[in-house]
Parts: C-alpha cells; structure tokens; sequence
C-alpha cells in the first residue's frame, strides 16, 4: 500500500510528516516491552521490600526486610500503641500524596484507565517514586489495602516514561502503559495469564497482534524476574483434597450453590463499590482538612486492629489480609459467625482507610471479602447438607473469584487468576458460574463497576465493553463518495486574485476537485461552492473552502489503514485514485471519503446493535 500526504504549494505538492512523534515496527516495540517487564519485575521486588520495611518497623520496631505477608502479623510488642502505627503512616502518606503526586492516593487503577482513555496515556515519571513509598507506607502501617494497584499504577507509569521519551505514537504509548499494568500484576501474582487478560479486559482500548504481543512480552517477562526474586509457588497453598468433592459427576446439584453463592457475590461487589464511594463521600464533607481526616480515620482503623487481636487472636484487617486467606484456605478458619464478621470488618476497614487518605489497591480486599463470604457460605451449607462433605475452603476459592469478577468486571481475569494462584484447576467451573452470576448481578444494580464508579463521577466515562466496527474491514471503494464535479483555479488558491471556474458541476451536493491544470489541489463541497461564489461577489478578498490535506489511497484499501493514514498525516479527508496510480491527476480520482462519509459508517455499524 503506497501512502503520500499532499499539501498544496506554488510549485505542486510536498510530504507532509508529524515530527512530533514517531512509530516503533513491532519489533522494536516488543523489545522495548520485554525491558519494561524487566524494570516492572524489579519494580514489584523493591515495593515489596518496601512493605516489608515498614511493616516490620511499625509493628515490631525493628530493620529488616524479612516479611512473609501470607502469615498472620503476630501480637505488636507497642501493645495497644499499635494503633498509632495506621495514624502515622496515614498522616506520611497523605503528605507524600499531596506534596508530590496526588494522583498516587487511593487504589491507582482508576489513574490508569484515565491516563489511557483522557489522556492519550501520560502519567507523570514522579508517580513512580511516589506511588511506590506511599503505598509501601501505607500497606506496612496496617492500612486495609492491597499491593496489585499500587504496582500496576508503577508499572503502567514505568511504561508511560518509556514512551514519552521515546516519543512515541499515542497509540505505542497507550500499549506500553497496558503492558506495564499487566506485568505489574502478573509479577505481583505470580499469574502471567490473569496479568495478560487483566490489560486486555480493563485496559487496552485495542486489542490487536500489535497490541498483544507487548504486552505479552512484558508480562511473561515480568513474572519470570518475579520468579527469580520471590519463587515459582503460586500466592496461596491449599491442599487438593479440599476441592475434590466440588468437582465429581455425583455433585452436578451443587450448580445451585455455585449459583447462589454467585449472586450473594455479586450483591456484596454492589455493597463495596457503593460503601467505599459513599464512605469517601461523607469523610471529605464532615472532614475537609486532610490531615485530620487521616487522624481521625485512622485512629478508629487502630482500634478496630486492635478490638479484633482482643477478641479473636489476629489484627486480621491489617494490609493485604494474605495471612486471613491463607487461614480460610487451610481449613483453620472455618467459622461461619467469625467469617460473616471478618466480612464486615474488611469491608468496612478497607472503605475507611481510602475514605481517610490510604494509598493502596482493592484487588487483594476484595480476595479477602470473597474468601471470607464463600467460606462463611461454605461452612452453612456443610452443617445444612452434611452428606456432602462441603467446607469452607472450597467455598472460598469460588467467593474469591466471584467477588474480584463482580467489584471489577474482569470476568476472565478473575477466573484465570484464581486458577494461577491456586493451581486448583478443578474449581474453573464453579468459579465461571459463579463470576458470571456475580458480574450479572452488580451489573444489575449498577453498571460502573469499581474501578469506573470514581472515574464516572469526574464525568469520565470508560467503555466497559469492546465493539468491533465492522466498517474498518471494509474497502474503500465501498465507502467513497464518488467526484461530481470539477473546479480549475487560475493563480494561488489562498490569494484574492485566484479565479474560479466551475467544470461539469454535476449536482448541487457532492465534491468537486479543485484544480490546478491536471493536478488536484483540493477538494471543495460543490454546496460551499456555490455559497462561496454569491458572498465573493460581495467579498473579492474572500478565501474558498477548500480542503488541502489529504492522502491518497486505492480502491481495495481497508478502511483501518486508511484511517490510520489519515490520523498519522493529520490529513482532513482521502481521494481514492486507481490501481497503480500514485499521482494526484483528475482522471486518476475515483472518488472522495471525509468526515460525513465516516460518520455515516460509524452509525451505520450500529444500526442493529
């Protein structure tokens, strides 16, 4: 396909190029991508030292980087001080936040989908630094929040650096923050499908080969430095004796149960979204001095810490909430009435500490919530049906699921990162009955799910869905508006002195080429014309309408490539010229496709939609 850019001079024509940016080959952009795996892979490595640092400072006083986040947080030497930790970490946090970054606080993913959708994928190198300390601060001083938004929030921001100083089409950079976002959470994870799937489903607006492979690349890349760095074992162990009832031909009746526990999911998902936003709400009316408000807030999540220590041996709300999963999973936490309270608890202690000012993610949360609620379920449906042999744990890989599916909208993600981190391949089919039923039910009684909400209440809106325009597919001969009419120009077209005069005007609507002996100079809409040769009678000095920025294109040109020529050469319309030819003479031209022509497609692919 041959692709010249046409503006009109005295002498004829000469290329015109946008300096401003350049365009990566996809070789080149997926080695760039396998780079930014590398530094997104080192990147969840540092964050998490981080956490440990300051988890290990705020709680036992101490320097070390020896944490295992998957084990409870033993009793604080500070005893009832502990509460402090959280108000503390708050009031660094929220200086951090608004000192250097305020697009670092709260759950960071929602900064993501913005900085792709509204602002053609530029974030701020600070965010990097800031994100990653403020968070770790957060997540280290008790703050009920999760790592993943934070490192998808640093990746994504690592992959915008790179791209801005590359210079790169709007689009690269777009894919490179994608990338960055899928190899943050894949590496954090330890699940390379559920990171590609999470860019393909919440952030890539394409999904195409050239959009693809990098971010495959940068999350394959990334989960194997996270394995160097932290092992090849998933995030939680369980044993598979645990979900071998679920899956036996003899217990096809528990599809109800899988149902049931789905839409309970999906109705907690709706009670998240609108707590957490609501929470937030009410926080920044009653208290709009932030520090105090982080005082405030953080204080009653101290004390709730510590009321549950009291009362049922662990701080349970604490950071990411791993340690409590992985109780639930084991078979060590099996109390319904416990289950139900730590449901509420999280719940309410993940609203709080983002309502206050936290920095943090809701993808480990809502984990938490699912592994609370499914085991809680789990563990009445066992005393009601006991020949059944069900328990908690198997219920709350399915609530783990279907609670990350129904707060985000990520159905596949949600399924194929429960299979990563567990390596429970048997649950796959409860868990796909379930994340459905979760999803429709939030969907049913909100449609923004919670990474949307906040940004829709900026007047921000992004697509929760991913339409195929059907139009792009087609040639442009099929959508060409053909020539009606000629126009010679004698002189400069934007000089007063220009004469006009009309050649075979075929009609009183259409293009007419506008010319220059054989050569076209331009396009003009024949109706323009005519108003332009009344008001000129009264104007000599008038300039005519005429559009001077085209691209050239043949008749069997595919309309995605003909946009995209379009849009690289900032071009106002093409003239669609036959086979073989590459000049810009009247005879060649077949016909005319602007905006009116491409409006008329994009609602016509909508006709029965």
């Amino acid at each position: 396909m041959q692709s010249r850019q046409l503006a009109d001079s005295s002498n004829g024509f000469r290329p015109m190029t946008d300096h401003a940016r350049r365009e990566l080959s996809l070789v080149s952009l997926s080695f760039l991508a396998v780079i930014l795996g590398v530094a997104t892979g080192i990147g969840a490595a540092v964050f998490r030292a981080l956490i440990a640092l300051f988890h290990n400072i705020f709680f036992e006083g101490r320097l070390s980087f020896a944490f295992d986040a998957n084990q409870l947080t033993p009793p604080s030497p500070f005893g009832a001080a502990i509460i402090l930790a959280p108000i503390i970490g708050g009031l660094i946090v929220v200086f951090i936040v608004r000192r250097f970054a305020p697009e670092a606080k709260g759950h960071g993913v929602p900064e993501v989908m913005d900085a792709i959708y509204y602002k053609a994928g530029r974030i701020r190198p600070v965010v990097v630094f800031a994100k990653a300390v403020a968070s770790a601060v957060s997540i280290g001083s008790g703050h009920s929040v999760g790592r993943e938004g934070p490192i998808i929030q640093i990746g994504s921001a690592i992959g915008s650096v790179f791209g801005q100083w590359g210079r790169l089409a709007t689009w690269q950079v777009i894919t490179l923050v994608a990338a960055g976002a899928g190899a943050g959470i894949a590496a954090t994870f330890n699940t390379p499908l559920g990171g590609v799937m999470f860019a393909i489903e919440l952030m890539l607006p394409e999904v195409s080969a050239r959009t693809f492979l990098p971010v495959v690349l940068a999350t394959g890349t990334a989960t194997y430095v996270g394995r160097m760095i932290f092992g090849i074992a998933p995030a939680f162990t369980l044993s598979m004796a645990e979900i071998a009832n679920v899956v036996l031909p003899s217990n096809l009746g528990l599809l109800p149960l899988y149902v049931l526990l789905g839409a309970i999911c999906g109705l907690a998902a709706f009670a998240f979204v609108r707590l957490l936003h609501e929470l937030e709400d009410l926080m920044e009316a009653r208290l709009p001095n932030p520090y105090f408000r982080a005082a405030v807030g953080f204080a009653i999540l101290g004390c709730l810490m510590l009321l549950l220590q009291w009362t049922t041996g662990a701080y349970h709300v604490d950071g990411v909430g791993y340690g409590t999963i992985e109780e639930i999973l084991l078979g060590r936490l099996d109390a319904a009435g416990l289950l139900f309270l730590l449901f509420a608890a999280k719940l309410f202690a993940t609203s709080l500490s983002l309502a206050s000012g936290a920095s943090g993610g809701v993808f480990a949360p809502s984990l938490f919530l699912g592994a609370t609620l499914g085991g809680a379920f789990g563990s009445v449906v066992g005393l009601l049906l006991p020949d059944l042999h069900l328990t908690a744990a198997q219920f709350a890989l399915i609530g783990m699921a279907a609670m990350v599916g129904g707060g985000t909208g990520a159905a596949m993600t949600a399924i194929l990162m429960m299979f990563e981190m567990t390596t429970a391949y048997s649950l796959i089919l409860p868990a796909i009955i379930a994340v459905a039923c979760a999803i429709g039910t939030r969907r049913a009684l909100s449609s923004e799910n919670i990474y949307t909400f906040k940004l829709m209440r900026r007047g921000h809106r992004i697509p929760k869905d991913r339409h195929t325009n059907m139009f792009l597919v087609r040639p442009a001969r099929a959508v060409m508006a053909p020539v009606k009419g000629r126009i010679a120009v004698r002189g400069r077209i934007d000089r007063p002195d220009a004469s006009f005069s009309p050649i075979e005007l075929q009609d009183t609507a259409g293009y007419a080429l506008v010319l220059r002996g054989r050569h076209v100079s331009g396009v003009m809409r024949i109706e323009n014309w005519h108003q332009f040769e009344k008001a000129r009678a009264q104007d000599p000095a008038l300039r005519p309408p005429v559009m001077r920025r085209f691209v050239l294109a043949h008749p069997d040109d595919l309309m995605v490539d003909v946009i995209r020529r379009m849009n690289r050469h900032q071009a106002d319309l093409v003239l669609v010229a036959e086979e073989g030819h590459r000049s810009v003479h009247a005879e060649d031209i077949m016909g005319v496709i602007a905006g009116p022509e491409l409006a008329a497609e994009v609602r016509a692919s909508f006709k029965d939609s």
